[in-house]
């Protein structure tokens, strides 16, 4: 029985992994974190770590930044792996989470969709094939979204840019400037608005036509999902850093 422990638990996705966990016969959901606790749901929720009266097999993250780093020095304590599927992280906070996979087993990924796994390989193959292409991703996320461009966005960047050695920077604001677009930039473009799950469009602009690669997701189970794959699989690593490409090594992706 793998005991589970969601930080963020009262959230869109922390609910919905919840409901996927309970469901599960091979799992046991011990409860999660917020700081926005409910006393009205069937299973604890709890507002400091020091509360929490079992120790979890592994922790799925779906909270926001500051709560997945104050989160650490416990995983790290308890030697429990963690699922990160949080994103908006700064450098600084990108490093701290480095830095814990010294001691622990860590996954982390933007996205948990097997089809944006695929879609980043593609768009990464599409960059070497489509040779000075303008590069362009837009994306498109519900109203109550606080990071942008999405971490999704910036996965599918990565994607292109570690394909091509690392020769583009990303251009996030075009307000301020006026002169013509460098081709080294991949632009990003961010649509907040009403309750839409996810979408992301990368598109190549070239001299004579375009080629669009796009992904839409219509339920936050596909995420769900991912994250308890991946649970299942960060459980039997060793400590160290890990990404979606490691789960598709082990055809889970």
């Amino acid at each position: 029985m793998i005991k589970i422990l969601i930080n963020g638990i009262t959230g869109k996705m922390g609910t919905e992994v919840a409901k996927l966990v309970k469901a599960e016969p091979k799992m046991h959901l011990l409860g999660g974190l917020d700081k926005y606790a409910s006393h009205n749901l069937p299973y604890p929720v709890f507002n400091d770590v020091n509360d929490i009266f079992e120790t979890p097999n592994v922790i799925i993250d779906f909270s926001v930044p500051e709560a997945t780093i104050l989160l650490l020095p416990f995983a790290i304590q308890k030697k429990i792996p963690m699922v990160i599927a949080t994103t908006g992280f700064n450098e600084q906070q990108k490093e701290q989470i480095k830095e814990a996979s010294a001691d622990i087993a860590i996954f982390q990924s933007a996205n948990l969709s097997y089809e944006i796994t695929l879609m980043s390989k593609i768009v990464a193959q599409l960059s070497k094939e489509l040779e000075n292409s303008d590069i362009e991703i837009v994306e498109t996320h519900h109203n109550r979204k606080t990071d942008a461009p999405s971490g999704t966005a910036l996965l599918l960047a990565d994607s292109i840019n570690k394909a091509n050695h690392d020769i583009y920077y990303y251009e996030l604001n075009r307000n301020e400037k006026r002169q013509k677009r460098n081709p080294k930039e991949i632009g990003f473009s961010s649509i907040r608005g009403g309750n839409i799950v996810g979408e992301h469009q990368v598109i190549f602009f070239r001299e004579n036509e375009t080629l669009e690669v796009k992904h839409t997701a219509y339920s936050r189970t596909i995420f769900a999902e991912g994250a308890i794959k991946a649970a299942e699989w960060i459980i039997k690593q060793s400590p160290g850093y890990y990404t979606s490409e490691d789960l598709q090594t082990d055809k889970l992706f």
